[in-house]
């Protein structure tokens, strides 16, 4: 498989140094240019998969999983025990669906990291071996398309982070707070609620530095989502890229002159090649994607309603909050749609680009070939949730449907 790869790409086998837990490649400015952003993200969790599988790399991840299991048992006694009102409960709910599902994404992670290293080792290859204009154009344009999947992520994320943070300073807005001065019952107004440890007499100093650390806290769970969010999709994303030059090769295929067997057979393997990691892809995100659809699912028929009631109210502070809440979490989504969509259509259109080509002037045993994988295309790999649940855009429609007919029904609960 390795030498028809290189044949395909017509350079030499790339250079590098492997050991058991990792392979560390050479590094070009395409390569620095595609990785850099997700390698920021994901390298202090633990999770980054070109990294050194050491005891350090574990610790990170051990330590992270800690951080959000405390977290998660916080959120958890809140929702139970605590005595905040229904606005309280539910960011604790939002915050507790949000940090599961971080702990399950870099839990994931690890766990399928033979998976994600392939791919990423591929993806190096497939940098390493760029011979022409057009592919780097290619790749360099999918490349671009994962770094603004990342941005994005990163933006709303981290905006729903600050403004759970501000809420407090905002709520308190008008109110003379001096150092050294005792504030009363700030558990519900922290970040993080915390009211199930009874009335809080907590100094001013302290409320603050709570604060400060609970933003910490949101930030590094934001960080966990969207770190791995971003590194899923960053890859898928250049998984199409590779498609599309495939497609290319497929449609030039046949005129020019040379070992037409030998040649066909190259593309052939490479299809294959590509569909076997697109697999390795969608075993690692499935489970993970069948909690995040039908918790997303939830929390967004819970914040539209809770939009529905700050409005009526005139609370602005909670329309913004439930504004970003949103936009974060339909974005999350969106974006997975798009690129299983994406997938989906780049391997199919493999179909379409071998009927393109001059099939017809072949050897009968060649256009029995060119049927194989035809047949191959018309059956692509899509990112499942829990697979048996299409991530696809008519999906993330089916789901918007979904929360607004919950969202209706406790509409009309509450004006019965």
């Amino acid at each position: 498989m390795s030498q028809r790869i290189n044949s395909y790409y017509g350079r030499r086998p790339i250079e590098y140094r492997a050991s058991v837990d990792n392979c560390i490649m050479l590094w070009n400015d395409d390569i620095t240019y595609a990785m850099t952003p997700f390698k920021l993200l994901t390298l202090p969790l633990g999770v980054w998969p070109l990294q050194k599988y050491n005891t350090f790399s574990l610790f990170r991840s051990i330590a992270s999983g800690i951080s959000m299991t405390v977290m998660t048992i916080i959120l958890f006694l809140e929702i139970n025990f605590g005595s905040g009102d229904a606005y309280v409960k539910l960011d604790a709910l939002m915050l507790m669906s949000c940090t599961v599902l971080c702990a399950l994404k870099v839990l994931s992670f690890r766990l399928y990291a033979d998976n994600m290293i392939r791919n990423f080792s591929s993806a190096v290859k497939d940098y390493l071996a760029i011979d022409n204009e057009r592919t780097r154009t290619i790749m360099r344009r999918h490349a671009f398309m994962g770094r603004m999947i990342c941005y994005s992520i990163i933006f709303s994320t981290y905006a729903a982070s600050v403004i759970f943070f501000l809420l407090p300073i905002i709520a308190d807005d008008g109110e003379d707070i001096q150092i050294n001065v005792t504030i009363k019952n700030q558990g519900a107004e922290l970040p993080v609620p915390i009211t199930f440890l009874g009335d809080l007499h907590i100094p001013t100093i302290l409320y603050f530095t709570i604060n400060t650390m609970q933003l910490f806290m949101l930030i590094f769970i934001g960080t966990g989502n969207c770190g791995s969010d971003s590194l899923f999709l960053g890859i898928t994303v250049h998984l199409c890229g590779q498609m599309e030059l495939l497609k290319v090769e497929f449609f030039k295929y046949g005129m020019k002159s040379g070992n037409l067997n030998k040649d066909f057979s190259v593309l052939a393997s490479r299809h294959s090649y590509l569909i076997e990691h697109a697999k390795f892809l969608t075993e690692v995100i499935s489970s993970v994607l069948l909690v995040q659809v039908f918790s997303s699912c939830l929390i967004i028929s819970l914040i539209g309603f809770q939009l529905i009631i700050a409005l009526k109210a005139h609370d602005a502070v909670m329309i913004i909050k439930s504004i970003t809440v949103l936009s974060s979490l339909l974005l999350q989504l969106f974006l997975y749609s798009f690129v299983g969509d994406y997938l989906k259509c780049q391997m199919e259109e493999i179909a379409d680009s071998i009927y393109g080509c001059k099939w017809h002037s072949l050897q009968t045993k060649l256009m029995r070939n060119v049927v194989f994988v035809t047949m191959r295309s018309q059956r692509p790999v899509q990112l499942f949730a829990g697979k048996f649940l299409i991530v696809n855009l008519k999906t993330y429609m089916t789901i918007l449907k979904s929360s607004l007919s919950y969202l209706s029904v406790l509409r009309v609960m509450m004006d019965a």
